[in-house]
């Protein structure tokens, strides 16, 4: 019963928020015989329960098509896959549209806003305390009011064992919150249209990596956790999701710790059901309870079940505090941005506006209907093509005219745009990092930031990422303690390479070292991104980087720890083109005349 409402749910959420949401084709390997007909009487059965509702039906297929399709998949032993399809969405864009959906039929929504303590009134007939409020505090002002309501749920996810507490000191944790990390990986992971998914791991967790926004999502862990609001990506988490997905990858495809563009760690409110015999089981689905002074709290569940929560949270509310109600409408209601988007929406946006095709396709599946009100606000960009649309990093097609928008979707700070408005820091946080001054830049200008307050802005996106987004782990794979693994004949080489560049062998380069080079072979960077460049590497950050730190850089460079070092690249390419230019011989073949 519980999967059947899943995957009713499910169906109802492809309906209503269609540009946020579709399926998704995922790919079981099997590499032993019997495992085959196992897998797929399973997965048949999964077909069955969804009934007129199942996606598309699942199939079989030949270790030759299996390779067709997922090309990267490990070959060795491989008897066969086994294909079936769910739903993929975007989360955050999907949790705005509910909440911008709500505003549209009535409801007052605050943002930024937590709760300090629930109000309380006696009831004259029993004498007890009823929740009748919430004293809350705007988070970003710090200024604080009262709500009073007949009824107050509790709907807090990690935190909702804080709020009972609130209610009810003496009152026994019901959540117990599991840490889930999540890493990206580049687009050349796994085909455009199939995901991946491993039911047995070394340790028995579930593994997937699926295609998400032309990059590679891979995870995910379980781990018991404490709540946080800023939990925090381990490196073993990292490196065991790594683990995992080399298991199934053909060994042509060497997977590097330094691929890996984000990482983050989400908490999963799983609970125990406070009225059950066996208190300390969890609860494979939601809860929900109210308490003697008729808080209502709704806890567990998971994200394809959203509706059906909040249905029968809000029905046990209007029978326990004998509240007024029509029936519930909530399935087929078209979410924010649904009403109006077709498949071929982009096009018009490309026609209309003069936007590049990538920057519509984006702006039609993060926006659906709503795609032609952020056009509206993209800036000229005096090129021939694309007419309107410039974008905020040259590899994502996220354009400045979002950011204007985001503020009317209740952003309120630089963080909200690049992980809950754009999803730009979960995807690259080199890239997000690169985006910021742009972002705070818009926004300090619409919203009238002191220069104070966009100081703090920047530092504080830049602390998120660094800490909650992977950066740092990413950064560490380059530090002072690193060991140089390098043979003989490599070190030569790179040291050979590093005097072309320390022509004075002072034992160090600058950016004036390295202009001089590229331009003696006619390459022109900019002299602040020269410095970005070389402060990647330069680990004393002395505005040097030294041939210990090269060498370190290149060491870490062949063991995968670091991918994509520009400098590692830039001076390859400039010792290639230097080489290039020996004499050039006069011998022809056949001899010429």
């Amino acid at each position: 019963m519980m999967v059947k409402e899943a995957l009713h749910e499910r169906a109802n959420l492809l309906e209503i928020a269609p540009h946020l949401s579709a399926p998704l084709p995922i790919m079981l390997p099997v590499y032993k015989w019997w495992q085959l007909p196992y897998y797929w009487a399973g997965i048949k059965m999964y077909d069955l329960v969804a009934g007129i509702q199942c996606l598309k039906s699942s199939y079989i297929l030949s270790k030759t098509k299996a390779l067709e399709l997922f090309p990267m998949l490990k070959k060795d032993k491989l008897v066969g896959a086994i294909v079936y399809y769910d739903g993929q969405h975007n989360d955050a864009r999907m949790n705005l549209a509910i909440a911008l959906t709500a505003a549209r039929h009535g409801v007052a929504i605050a943002n930024y806003t937590e709760v300090v303590h629930l109000l309380k009134t006696n009831d004259q007939q029993t004498g007890k305390g009823k929740v009748c409020g919430a004293r809350c505090r705007d988070i970003i002002t710090g200024q604080e009011f009262d709500v009073r309501a007949k009824c107050v749920i509790n709907a807090t996810g990690p935190f909702t064992d804080s709020l009972r507490k609130m209610d009810n000191q003496e009152t026994k944790n019901i959540c117990q919150p599991s840490a889930g990390v999540h890493i990206v990986i580049p687009g050349y992971y796994s085909p455009d249209n199939m995901g991946l998914l491993d039911p047995a791991t070394s340790d028995g967790r579930v593994i997937f990596f699926l295609p998400w926004e032309k990059v590679t999502i891979a995870g995910t862990t379980d781990t018991p956790t404490n709540v946080t609001a800023h939990p925090i990506p381990g490196e073993e988490d990292i490196n065991f999701i790594l683990t995992e997905v080399r298991n199934y990858l053909s060994p042509d495809v060497e997977v590097r710790r330094g691929d890996v563009l984000a990482a983050w760690s989400g908490i999963r409110p799983l609970v125990t059901d406070p009225n059950s015999k066996d208190t300390q089981s969890i609860c494979r689905n939601h809860i929900v309870s109210i308490s003697d002074s008729g808080l209502v709290t709704i806890a567990g569940g998971k994200w394809t079940t959203y509706r059906a929560m909040a249905e029968e949270t809000v029905d046990a509310a209007i029978k326990t505090h004998g509240l007024s109600a029509d029936t519930c409408r909530t399935v087929g209601l078209m979410l924010e941005g649904g009403k109006g988007w077709t498949p071929t929406l982009y096009i018009r946006l490309v026609q209309d506006y003069g936007l590049e095709n990538e920057v519509a396709q984006h702006l039609a599946s993060t926006y659906g209907g709503k795609a032609f009100d952020v056009a509206k606000m993209a800036q000229v960009t005096g090129k021939r093509w694309p007419i309107v649309g410039k974008r905020l990093v040259s590899e994502f097609p996220y354009i400045e005219g979002e950011v204007q928008y985001a503020i009317k979707e209740y952003a309120c700070t630089a963080i909200d745009v690049i992980a809950r408005r754009t999803r730009l820091g979960f995807l690259n946080v080199q890239a997000a990092d690169e985006a910021l001054p742009r972002i705070v830049q818009i926004m300090g200008k619409e919203l009238d930031w002191s220069q104070e307050r966009r100081t703090a802005e920047l530092e504080a996106a830049k602390k998120f990422l660094y800490h909650e987004m992977g950066y740092r782990a990413r950064s560490e794979q380059l530090t002072k303690t690193s060991e140089i693994n390098l043979d003989y004949q490599e070190v030569v080489r790179y040291k050979k390479r590093f005097h072309k560049f320390d022509k004075e062998s002072k034992g160090f380069i600058t950016t004036v070292d390295v202009q001089q080079v590229l331009e003696s072979i006619n390459v022109h960077i900019d002299e602040n991104a020269l410095h970005d460049i070389l402060n990647e590497v330069d680990l004393n950050k002395n505005g040097q980087v030294e041939i210990d730190e090269f060498l370190q850089l290149m060491s870490a460079v062949k063991k995968g720890h670091v991918s994509d070092s520009r400098l590692a690249i830039l001076m390859k390419t400039a010792e290639e083109t230097l080489d290039m230019r020996g004499p050039v011989t006069v011998d022809r073949s056949g001899g010429g005349v």
